[in-house]
């Protein structure tokens, strides 16, 4: 029997686990699924040598790299990773969030999309990042830490920039379940009928940032579609 986990801190919100083990019982596939709830990072250690594959979520996506044997080119551009296969004892990094947004959100983009407003510049991040810049979207970033030109604190964010920036994308966890009344400040009367907002968080389906911008005429995604996308697509990897 193949064994598979998901890490990170804390998984209460995962979608994983109830993913892979319907998923495993549908097409009769011998693998268990379980969350492996990591305190510190430097964790990792005590469960790796348990399982045949891992997903990996917030907030581990770029401390766990230094404990891996090396990644595939996609993850290693990335810098972020979100899946391990396990080799011979080797642990090898990959990056499906990569595919499940790049599958998400093809058909929606317009050529009102020219420049994307991130929130956060985390792991996730990365990965968004990578994608719309593939396809030649400017992105620019919400951050508490600046470290480039393109970033910008909350505080700076108005209604003109979101105005000009007709695709955001929600990659922070503020407003994910249990925590449903929080939400990002941003002015936003400055999204209208031409705007595409993204929250990488599924649960709940809608969150205060969606239901903003829907409010003011956006189309809007949550990240359920995505978080399938790239678990299939991890699935793929583990048994290649």
């Amino acid at each position: 029997m193949k064994r598979y986990s998901l890490i990170g801190k804390s998984l209460n919100h995962s979608f994983s686990k109830n993913f892979f083990s319907k998923y495993f019982e549908d097409k009769g596939i011998n693998a268990t699924y379980v969350n492996s709830e990591l305190e510190n990072i430097e964790d990792f250690e005590r469960v790796k040598g348990n399982f045949d594959g891992f997903n990996v979520t917030i907030p581990y996506k770029t401390a766990i790299i230094p404990y891996l044997s090396s990644c595939d080119p996609i993850a290693e551009k990335v810098g972020a990773v979100n899946t391990i296969k396990v080799v011979n004892g080797k642990f090898i990094g990959y990056n499906t969030d990569v595919i499940g947004f790049a599958n998400m959100i093809k058909p929606f983009l317009t050529n009102q999309h020219e420049r994307a407003l991130i929130l956060g510049k985390g792991g996730a991040s990365k990965a968004v990042t990578f994608v719309l810049e593939s396809l030649g979207i400017e992105c620019l970033y919400l951050t508490r830490n600046k470290e480039s030109q393109f970033d910008y604190s909350y505080d700076e964010v108005n209604e003109l920039m979101i105005a000009n920036c007709k695709l955001i994308i929600n990659t922070t966890p503020v407003g994910m379940f249990p925590d449903v009344s929080d939400s990002i400040h941003l002015p936003y009367e400055g999204i209208s009928a031409d705007h595409l907002l993204i929250d990488l968080i599924y649960n709940p389906d809608e969150t205060l940032f969606l239901k903003r911008g829907r409010e003011q005429g956006a189309q809007t995604l949550n990240g359920l579609s995505m978080l399938k996308e790239q678990a299939l697509a991890a699935y793929r990897i583990w048994n290649e």
